[in-house]
C-alpha cells in the first residue's frame, strides 16, 4: 500500500511539474528601480531612465491657465467644471469654478464649452517604419538612411499630435532615429508627442521581423542575435542608446528570453514582447512586463498574466486593416494560426474577463497613420465592445497607458504635480468618442504644440549681433 501511495504521489508530482514551474515566479530578476537611491528632492528626467537633472530641465518659462471648461481628469472620476493651472511644465493646481489663484502674468485660455483632459497615449508605434513606396528596401534588409527615417518619424509625430496623442511608446524603429526625435521633442525643438523608445527590435534569425534586420547596418530596425549572451548584449546596446524599454520578438529559446529580460530588468528597463502560443508561455516564465497583440495564448497564460501583473496592449486596429486590405495575414512563419477580426476580439474579451491590465496601442505602419484619428477612435470603440464604458476606455488611453509606460507618477491624469500633457477637445469624448476628431489644442510638457487644430511653433526670436569692439 505504501509503495502504491508513493507511486501515486510521484505521478501527481510529475503531472504538476510544468504548472509549478510556471507558478514558481519569474526566472529573471525583478525590475530594478534605478532611482531608488535618490532622495525624492532630487529632480530626475521625465522618462523611464530617471537620470538626475537640474530642477528646470526642459521646462518652458511662464504659466498658463485653462478656464471655463469641463475637466475629464483621467482618474476615473466623472467630468466636472474646473480650472487647470500650469507653471512651467507642471500642473500646479486644479481649481473649482470661480476660484482664482494663479500668477498675474499667466496666459489665460478660455475653454468654455470644451473638455480638458490628459493627452492620449499610443503604446505601440513604429515612427520610422518604411512607407509603402519604400518597401523595396525591406528586401535589402532595411537599408534606409537615418535622414529618411527621421523625416518619416517627424511626419508621423505631427499626425499623432493633431489626433490628441501626447505620448508614444516606439517599440522598434531605425537605428538612432527614435532617440534623436525623443531628444529634440523633449527640448521643444520639434513638435509632437513625447517619445518612449525601445530602439531596435531584438529577435533571432528567422524570427518575427527578422526581415527588417541587417546586423551590418546600425540603422536597421531589428537586430538578430543567437544565444543568451548575445541577447544580453543586444539589450545593453539599446540601453546605451537611451532606451526606455526593450522589445523582444519570438522566436527564442527559454534561456534567451530569460537572459534578455534579466539584463533589461537589471538596467531598470521594462520588457515587452511580440509573441504567440508557446513563446508567450516562455515570456511569462521569464518575467516580462507586457505582451503586444491579440495573438493565441492559453487560459493558463492569461491567468498568469493577471497573477503577475503582466499588461496587454492588444492592438486590434492593425489586424482589421490587414484583414480588410489583404484578406488575411499571409506569408508569415510567426503567424501560423487563424487570425481575423473574430479571433482578435475573442482573445481581447478573454483577457478583459480575466482582469488583465489593457492599454491602447495602434501599431500603425506604412501609410496607416493616415487613418488617424479614426484609427484611435476605432480602438477605443473596440474597448467598449469588450465591456469598458466610454469613460473607462479613455482611462485606458491615459492613466493606464502611463502606468504601462512606468510613468504613472508623472503622466496620464490631470492632477497637481503631474506633467502638463493636456488636450482640449471641442465636445465631450467621455460621452461620444467621436469628439476626439475635434482636438483643438494640445500642450506637451507645458508647451503649446497644437493651436486651432494645427501644429504650433513659436516664431523665431532674433538674437542681436555682437557689438563691434
Amino acid at each position: 500500500m505504501i509503495a502504491r501511495i508513493s507511486r501515486l504521489l510521484l505521478a501527481t508530482a510529475l503531472v504538476a511539474t510544468p504548472a509549478l514551474a510556471q507558478d514558481g515566479g519569474p526566472e529573471a530578476r525583478p525590475l530594478h528601480k534605478r532611482d531608488a537611491w535618490l532622495p525624492q528632492s532630487v529632480p530626475t528626467s521625465d522618462d523611464v531612465l530617471r537620470i538626475p537633472v537640474p530642477a528646470d530641465h526642459n521646462a518652458p518659462k511662464g504659466a498658463f491657465v485653462l478656464v471655463g471648461g469641463r475637466l475629464f481628469d483621467g482618474t476615473g472620476a466623472p467630468a466636472r467644471p474646473a480650472t487647470v493651472v500650469v507653471q512651467g511644465k507642471i500642473i500646479v493646481a486644479v481649481l473649482k469654478p470661480g476660484e482664482r489663484n494663479w500668477p498675474q502674468d499667466a496666459t489665460v485660455y478660455d475653454v468654455t464649452g470644451k473638455t480638458v483632459m490628459p493627452g492620449l497615449i499610443d503604446l505601440h508605434t513604429h515612427l520610422t517604419y518604411l512607407d509603402l513606396g519604400d518597401l523595396t528596401s525591406l528586401f535589402s534588409k532595411g537599408d534606409t538612411s537615418g535622414a529618411e527615417s527621421a523625416m518619416r518619424g517627424l511626419r508621423r509625430m505631427a499626425i499623432h499630435l493633431q489626433s490628441g496623442v501626447t505620448s508614444v511608446r516606439d517599440v522598434a524603429s531605425h537605428g538612432d532615429g527614435p532617440f534623436l526625435l525623443k531628444r529634440l521633442q523633449a527640448t521643444g525643438e520639434i513638435q509632437g508627442p513625447r517619445i518612449f523608445a525601445a530602439g531596435q527590435l531584438i529577435t533571432q534569425t528567422g524570427g518575427h521581423a527578422a526581415a527588417l534586420a541587417n546586423d551590418n547596418n546600425p540603422n536597421a530596425m531589428a537586430r538578430t542575435v543567437h544565444g543568451p549572451d548575445a541577447w544580453r548584449e543586444a539589450v545593453r546596446i539599446q540601453f546605451a542608446q537611451g532606451a526606455d524599454l526593450i522589445k523582444l520578438a519570438s522566436e527564442y529559446s527559454q534561456e534567451e528570453v530569460t537572459a534578455a529580460v534579466d539584463e533589461a530588468h537589471s538596467l531598470g528597463l521594462p520588457v515587452t514582447v511580440d509573441a504567440e502560443t508557446q513563446y508567450i508561455d516562455m515570456a511569462i516564465k521569464a518575467g516580462v512586463d507586457s505582451i503586444e497583440h491579440p495573438l493565441p495564448r492559453s487560459d493558463t497564460a492569461v491567468a498568469l498574466m493577471v497573477k503577475r501583473g503582466i499588461a496587454s496592449v492588444p492592438t486590434l486596429i492593425p489586424y482589421r486593416l490587414i484583414s480588410r486590405t489583404s484578406g488575411g495575414y499571409f506569408g508569415s512563419t510567426s503567424r501560423r494560426f487563424e487570425l481575423n477580426e473574430a479571433t482578435i476580439m475573442a482573445m481581447a474579451r478573454k483577457m478583459r474577463r480575466a482582469g488583465v491590465k489593457m492599454g491602447i496601442g495602434l501599431d500603425l505602419i506604412v501609410n496607416w497613420p493616415d487613418f488617424m484619428p479614426g484609427a484611435y477612435i476605432n480602438e477605443l470603440q473596440s474597448f467598449t465592445e469588450l465591456g469598458f464604458t466610454k469613460a473607462e476606455a479613455l482611462v485606458a488611453a491615459t492613466r493606464t497607458g502611463a502606468e504601462i509606460l512606468r510613468m504613472g507618477d508623472r503622466l496620464g491624469t490631470i492632477e497637481a504635480g503631474k506633467l502638463a500633457d493636456i488636450i482640449v477637445v471641442d465636445g465631450n469624448p467621455d460621452e461620444d468618442l467621436a469628439a476626439l476628431r475635434k482636438v483643438r489644442t494640445a500642450f506637451v510638457n507645458g508647451r503649446l504644440m497644437l493651436q486651432d487644430g494645427r501644429i504650433y511653433k513659436p516664431a523665431h526670436e532674433e538674437v542681436p549681433l555682437p557689438e563691434a569692439k
